[in-house]
């Protein structure tokens, strides 16, 4: 039941409303306390010196460009094989605020690779394969908007975005399965982190910040996607 609840767009609408402030007070806040940890508190780095902070903003957008395209892959699956429209709306909205997370994460990547490598940009495994995920998600926004029937756009941006997810992996452990530039993982690897608790701290913070902001854009961009879909049916005289 809820499932099929959840699917409904009015019920989703209101939902969506009523979540979104406590997300975005919630990230706004955790992003102060993780900011200030990352940038006062936590303690240089010994070779890098202060120039490693710009991983506070770094690793958080880099972690959500690839959470966000699976979550996109998982809608759009959703969609295609239930045909439940609400699905659709979630992946299409999902697009744009995933490349944003992806530029982010390849500008601030370049930014910390000019002092640590030398050069703004390597076609490094895992830059090129960040790369080609940011293509992923132009892709599928310029294949929907070259529809004029939503369905079809839906049904086409659904199958790119399915294939694409293959690359997520890639993404994730292209600096252990092949010789990188790039730094092996530090916060998310198997057994004790090599990151330390002074220093990575913050940055949970911020991920979890990150993590809490992408849902309060989320819900904003989901009710415009619903208000556009459902600008014809009768449930919309009574949203208040």
């Amino acid at each position: 039941m809820w499932f099929h609840k959840l699917g409904s767009p009015p019920h989703a609408y209101r939902l969506a409303g009523r979540l979104r402030p406590w997300f975005f007070w919630t990230a706004l806040l955790l992003m102060l306390v993780g900011v200030y940890g990352g940038l006062v508190l936590a303690p240089a780095d010994y070779q890098q010196k202060d120039a490693f902070r710009i991983i506070y903003v770094h690793v958080p957008a880099a972690i959500l460009s690839l959470q966000v395209y699976v979550a996109m892959a998982v809608a759009a699956a959703i969609g295609l094989i239930w045909r439940m429209k609400l699905a659709h709306a979630f992946a299409a909205a999902c697009a744009p605020v995933g490349a944003w997370f992806t530029v982010l994460a390849l500008l601030t990547g370049s930014i910390y690779g000019k002092p640590m490598w030398g050069t703004w940009w390597e076609w490094d495994p895992r830059l090129t394969s960040e790369l080609i995920l940011l293509f992923l998600y132009l892709g599928y926004m310029a294949l929907r908007s070259s529809f004029d029937d939503t369905q079809r756009a839906d049904r086409a941006g659904a199958l790119l975005a399915i294939v694409g997810v293959v690359n997520v992996p890639i993404v994730k452990y292209s600096v252990v399965w092949w010789n990188s530039l790039h730094q092996a993982p530090t916060i998310s690897k198997i057994g004790t982190p090599s990151i330390t608790l002074s220093m990575g701290w913050p940055l949970y913070i911020l991920v979890l910040a990150f993590a809490l902001y992408f849902a309060a854009i989320m819900c904003d961009r989901l009710r415009s996607e619903i208000l556009r879909r459902e600008r014809a049916a009768s449930w919309l005289v009574n949203i208040n």
